[in-house]
C-alpha cells in the first residue's frame, strides 16, 4: 500500500472505536469467575469450524454488562492466532464500539473504514487490495459515500483474498458493540423529531442487512461477527428480517440439557451471584488501600447484590459512590446501605441515580448540571461549562459536579472533559419524569439552557450603543463574500434600534431585516424596537403587503395600531438621542465605511448572523444542542416557544 494511502486510510479510520482504545478507559471487562456460562456459549459460537459464518446478537436492557461482555470476548480472541505458526494474524479481525458521546462512534459512516484499517494491520497481504480500492475511487473514504459500496471495496474484497489460505483455520471474528448507540448527531432523545428517529433506524436497518449479505458471500471466509445492543425493536425487527434472521444466533436463548431447560442471558439468575463476586473483588481492593477500612458483612454484600436488580452498572455506580476518594468510605457504605434498602425490582438504575442526587449539597443545581454535560455532544471541561453557562447559572459547577463523581468522569487534569460513565445517565436525564425529585421538575430543559447561554455568550461584554453594530463588524469580517451597497443604507436600516439588543432580540432583529415576515415573528413587533421599526419607511410598505394586512388584523395588529403609546416611540426624544449617539459612534462609522454590510439592508438574504466575538454558530434544530471545546465557539439550540420559533425560521433563510 502507497504511504499516502495508507496516511489518508488511517486518518479516516475511527481509533477511538477499537475496543482497546484510551479513548474508552477504563475498559468495562469481566471480572475473572463472573459470565462463565455466557462466556463458554459465546466461545463455542465462534469456535465452531462449520462452513456457515453467524451473526450473533446479544442483546440486553442497559446497565446488564453487555460492552463488558464484548470487551472480554474480543481481548480472548485477540489472544488466539489464526494458526500456530504465525505470530501477528490473530482471530480478532476488527472491532467498532459505537458511542452517542463521540460523532464518528455515532454514526456508520466510518464504519467499514475503520474495520478495513484493522483488518490490514492483522493481515498485511490485504493492504495491497485496500490500497487499490480507496485509488480508484478515494470518495469511499467520504463518511456520506453509500454504505454498500464501502462494503463492497473496503471489507468484502480484502476477505475474499483471505479464503483460500484461511481455508484450514477456524473463524475470524468481528465485535460490534452498542449498536444501539448509533444515531444521527441531530437526534436526541428528549425530542421527538420522528425525521431523525426514522434516519437513526433506517441506518441500523441497512448496516445489519449488509453484515447479513457481507455473511452469505460464499467467496469469504467462514466469519462470526459478534454484536451487541439494547433491546430495541428496530433492531429486532432488522434480526428478524427474512435475510438476516437464518443467520443469527440471538442470547438470550434457551438450552436444553438433561432435561432441564435454561435460559442463558445477561440478566439470568446466576447473575446475582455474579454481582456478588463483583462486590466482594471490589471491596478487597478498597480495603487494601484503606487499612482501616472493615470488610463488609455477607447480609451487606448480598443486601446491595440483590439491590443492583442483576445490573452491574448499578453496583459500579454503588461502588464508585463509596470509593469516591474524596470521603470516608465507612460512611459511604452506611449511606449506600440506607440508600437501596427500598429499591424495587426493575427500579434500580433511574431510584439509584435520583438516591445520589438527593445527597447533594443543592440536588436541583446538580441535576440541572449532569443534565447539561450528559446533552453536550462534544464534552467539554468543568471550567468552560462554567464560563458557557455564565455567572449565574455556571455558578458553583465544580462544586456541583464534584458530588456527582460516582455517575461522572472527571478527570484530575481540568483541561480534559467531563464525561458520564454510562449512557443510562443520559436516558435519566432526558425527561423530567425519570427523577423523582419534585424540584428538578420545573427546570429549563438542558437544551433551552445551552441555546440561551450560547446566545448571550454572543454579544456578552459588548458595549450598550454599538452591540449589534461590533457584532455585525466581526461577522464582515470573516465574511467569505459581501457585495458592495450604499454604506448610508445599513445605518438608516438599523436607525430605529431603541434599547441594547439582548441575544436573542437581537437575533429576531437581524432574522426580520433580512426578510423573514413568518406568523412565528410577527410577537417581535409588539416589543420597543418591533414598534419603533413600524415607523420607518421600509415597514409602511410592508404594512402595504398581504403579510402586513394579515398582521394588522391579528390581535397583536391591532393592540398596536390602537395604542398611541407605542407609536410614540418613534417619536421620544430619548430615542433620538440614543439614534444620534449611535450615528456618531466610531463603531457606527467602521461599519458604515464597509460597504459589504449594506447587503444586509439591501439582500434579505444576504447576512449571515453568527456571535460575537466571533465564532459561535447558531444550530437552527431546536433538539440539537452542542458546545465545541472553546466556549466562544458553542452550537446553539433550545426547546423554548422563542428560541424554537428563531431555529425555524433560521433554518428556513439560512444564508
Amino acid at each position: 500500500m502507497s504511504e499516502g494511502t495508507w496516511e489518508k486510510l488511517s486518518q479516516v479510520a475511527v481509533q477511538g472505536a477499537e475496543h482497546d482504545s484510551g479513548e474508552r478507559r477504563p475498559h468495562p471487562k469481566c471480572l475473572e469467575g463472573t459470565r462463565v456460562v455466557l462466556l463458554n456459549y459465546i466461545y463455542g459460537l465462534l469456535d465452531t469450524k462449520k462452513e456457515e459464518s453467524r451473526l450473533i446478537w446479544l442483546h440486553g436492557t442497559a446497565g446488564v454488562g453487555k460492552s463488558a461482555v464484548a470487551f472480554t470476548v474480543a481481548e480472548r480472541m485477540r489472544g488466539l492466532m489464526m494458526t500456530e505458526e504465525t505470530k501477528r494474524e490473530k482471530r480478532l479481525a476488527g472491532t467498532f464500539f459505537f458511542s452517542r458521546k463521540y460523532t464518528k462512534r455515532r454514526t456508520t459512516g466510518y464504519f467499514f473504514a475503520t474495520l478495513a484499517y484493522q483488518l490490514a494491520i492483522n493481515f498485511p497481504s490485504v493492504k495491497t487490495h485496500v490500497d487499490k480500492a480507496i485509488r480508484e475511487n478515494p470518495a469511499l473514504l467520504h463518511p456520506d459515500k453509500a454504505l454498500r459500496d464501502q462494503m463492497e471495496a473496503l471489507f468484502l474484497r480484502p476477505l475474499r483474498q483471505l479464503k483460500f489460505r484461511l481455508q484450514e483455520c477456524p473463524p475470524l471474528t468481528f465485535v460490534v458493540d452498542a449498536l444501539d448507540e448509533c444515531t444521527p448527531e441531530s437526534f436526541d432523545q428528549s425530542t421527538s423529531d420522528s425525521f431523525y428517529e426514522d434516519k437513526s433506524e433506517s441506518e441500523l436497518t441497512e448496516l445489519i442487512s449488509l453484515l447479513a449479505q457481507a455473511l452469505r458471500d460464499p467467496d469469504l471466509p467462514v466469519t462470526h461477527i459478534l454484536i451487541t445492543s439494547r433491546s430495541k425493536a428496530h433492531i429486532y425487527e432488522a434480526m428478524q428480517s427474512e435475510d438476516v434472521h437464518p443467520l443469527v444466533c440471538e442470547i438470550p436463548v434457551k438450552i436444553f440439557g438433561k432435561g432441564v431447560a435454561a435460559t442463558i442471558s445477561l440478566d439470568g439468575a446466576d447473575v446475582d451471584e455474579d454481582i456478588y463476586l463483583y462486590l466482594e473483588h471490589s471491596f478487597r481492593k478498597l480495603r487494601s488501600r484503606c487499612s482501616g477500612f472493615p470488610q463488609p458483612t455477607k447480609g451487606q454484600l448480598e443486601q446491595l447484590a440483590i439491590r443492583a436488580g442483576r445490573r452491574f452498572i448499578v453496583a459500579s455506580t454503588m461502588m464508585k459512590f463509596i470509593d469516591d476518594r474524596h470521603n470516608d468510605p465507612r460512611d459511604r457504605l452506611q449511606l449506600m446501605l440506607e440508600l437501596t434498602s427500598e429499591l424495587l425490582p426493575g427500579t434500580e438504575v433511574y431510584k439509584l441515580y435520583d438516591r445520589i442526587l438527593s445527597t447533594c449539597a443543592d440536588p436541583k443545581r446538580a441535576y440541572m448540571h449532569l443534565s447539561v454535560v450528559a446533552a453536550l455532544v462534544d464534552p467539554l471541561p468543568v471550567s468552560q461549562i462554567s464560563k458557557l453557562l455564565g455567572p449565574g447559572e455556571g455558578r458553583d459547577v465544580e462544586t456541583a459536579l464534584a458530588q456527582l463523581r460516582s455517575i461522572l468522569d472527571i478527570p484530575t487534569d481540568s483541561s480534559l472533559p467531563v464525561n458520564i460513565y454510562h449512557s443510562s445517565v443520559r436516558d435519566y436525564v432526558s425527561h423530567h419524569s425519570n427523577c423523582s425529585l419534585p424540584q428538578v421538575q420545573c427546570l429549563t430543559s438542558p437544551h433551552s439552557l445551552l441555546a440561551l447561554s450560547s446566545l448571550q455568550s454572543m454579544v456578552r461584554d459588548i458595549q450598550e450603543s454599538t452591540a449589534l453594530l461590533n457584532s455585525l463588524s466581526e461577522l464582515n469580517r470573516l465574511s467569505q463574500a459581501m457585495g458592495p451597497q450604499d454604506p448610508q443604507s445599513l445605518t438608516r436600516s438599523l436607525s430605529f434600534i431603541v434599547q441594547p439588543p439582548e441575544p436573542i432580540q437581537a437575533l429576531i432583529t437581524l432574522l426580520w431585516l433580512r426578510g423573514n415576515r413568518g406568523l412565528e415573528l410577527h410577537f417581535w413587533l409588539e416589543t420597543l424596537d418591533g414598534c419603533a421599526w413600524l415607523q420607518t419607511e421600509g415597514a409602511k410598505d410592508w404594512v402595504r403587503t398581504q403579510g402586513g394586512q394579515e398582521w394588522l388584523g391579528t390581535q397583536g395588529g391591532r393592540g398596536v395600531a390602537r395604542d398611541p403609546g407605542r407609536a410614540r416611540v418613534a417619536r421620544d426624544p430619548g430615542r433620538a438621542r440614543v439614534s444620534t449617539r449611535v450615528a456618531a459612534d466610531p463603531g457606527w462609522a467602521r461599519v458604515a465605511a464597509d460597504p459589504g454590510w449594506a447587503r444586509v439592508a439591501a439582500d434579505p438574504g444576504g447576512a449571515s448572523v453568527a456571535a460575537y466575538p466571533g465564532q459561535a454558530s447558531a444550530a437552527a434544530d431546536p433538539g440539537q444542542a452542542s458546545a465545541a471545546a472553546d466556549p466562544r465557539r458553542p452550537t446553539m439550540a433550545g426547546n423554548s416557544v422563542r428560541a424554537r420559533a428563531v431555529g425555524d425560521a433560521w433554518a428556513a433563510h439560512p444564508e
